[in-house]
C-alpha cells in the first residue's frame, strides 16, 4: 500500500474515531491499531484507549494494540495506562490479561519489551511501561 493510501485510511479511521456511536469508535480503534506506527494515528489511539464514553472502546483498542506484539503497540498502551483513571486502568488490565494469559513466551516477550520501554524518552511511556510490566508479571499463562 502506498503512503498516500495509508494516510487516507488513517484519516478515514480518525474521522470514524470521532463518532458518537461507541461501536464506530471501537471499530476505529481496532483498525487504527494496524497503523499505530503512523504519527497521525497516535493521538487518536490514545484517546480511544482512554475513551470517556464507553470502556468497551478502551478494551477493544487496547487489545488490538497489544495483539500487534511489538514495541509500538506496547508503547501506546503503556502511555495510555500511565494517564488512565482507575476504571480505564482496570479495562486496560483486562485487555492485557486477555492477550497474554495463554502463552508464556508471548507474555515474556512483552515483559522484555516493557523493560526496554522503561528507557523511552517520553516520561509517560516510561511510567506506563512500569505499570504494564506489573500487570504482565502478575499473569500466570496457561501454556509454558
Amino acid at each position: 500500500m502506498s503512503d498516500e493510501a495509508r494516510n487516507a485510511v488513517v484519516a478515514a479511521l480518525v474521522d470514524l474515531a470521532g463518532s458518537a456511536d461507541y461501536r464506530d469508535r471501537a471499530d476505529a480503534g481496532r483498525c487504527l491499531a494496524s497503523f499505530a506506527e503512523m504519527p497521525a494515528a497516535r493521538g487518536p489511539l490514545l484517546a480511544l484507549v482512554l475513551d470517556a464514553g464507553d470502556t468497551f472502546v478502551t478494551r477493544a483498542t487496547a487489545e488490538a494494540l497489544l495483539r500487534r506484539g511489538d514495541a509500538v503497540g506496547l508503547a501506546a498502551v503503556a502511555s495510555a495506562l500511565a494517564a488512565a483513571d482507575p476504571n480505564h486502568a482496570d479495562w486496560v488490565g483486562t485487555a492485557v490479561r486477555d492477550v497474554f494469559a495463554v502463552f508464556s513466551d508471548e507474555r515474556d516477550a512483552a515483559v522484555r519489551e516493557c523493560e526496554v520501554l522503561t528507557g523511552h524518552p517520553d516520561e509517560r511511556t516510561r511510567r506506563g511501561a512500569g505499570l504494564l510490566t506489573a500487570v504482565l508479571t502478575g499473569i500466570e499463562p496457561i501454556l509454558h
